[in-house]
């Protein structure tokens, strides 16, 4: 049995997934989005990220972390610069707890669930909801993104998400 912690690191929305899984079958632990307050300042935002995943690691106790691999597109620098600082801290609480930390870009997360590297968020979270037998109108992107990611690592490691 393994718990995975899946997140979708966002500077406005940053989506997070717990699952567990036995390799046959997959539980839904917890899901949902962080958000910070739009008018805070950055160290607040961060902080307020932090702590909210700090406090689902240690109600949890995952035993991975996957992360998506860093895309930021040429046309927007300051996005990527901002991405990087919520990276940042979500690496630090991976390090400072003893997590394994993996990371996987979008396109092979999506090909790994939907055997389609391009495929859409709404596709994604379509595919996330039933394969956790929920609820998808429930189900925000930035959560649904999370947990492919949790269940992508399944799923790449041989397994039946």
């Amino acid at each position: 049995m393994i718990r995975i912690l899946g997140i979708d690191p966002g500077f406005k929305a940053t989506g997070y997934g717990c699952i567990e899984s036995d390799g046959r079958r997959t539980q839904l632990l917890e899901t949902g989005t962080i958000e910070p307050k739009q008018k805070d300042l950055i160290e607040n935002r961060l902080q307020k990220i932090k702590q909210h995943l700090g406090e689902l690691i240690e109600e949890h106790q995952p035993q991975v972390l996957v992360l998506e691999k860093l895309y930021a597109h040429y046309k927007h620098p300051a996005t990527a610069a901002k991405l990087g600082h919520v990276r940042g801290v979500i690496c630090l609480l991976s390090a400072e707890r003893g997590i394994e930390l993996a990371e996987y870009s979008v396109k092979r997360i999506r090909k790994a669930l939907t055997g389609n590297g391009n495929a859409s968020k709404a596709q994604m979270r379509r595919v996330v909801a039933g394969l956790l037998n929920i609820d998808e109108t429930k189900l925000g992107l930035d959560a649904s993104d999370a947990l492919a990611l949790a269940l992508g690592y399944v799923r790449m490691r041989g397994q039946k998400p």
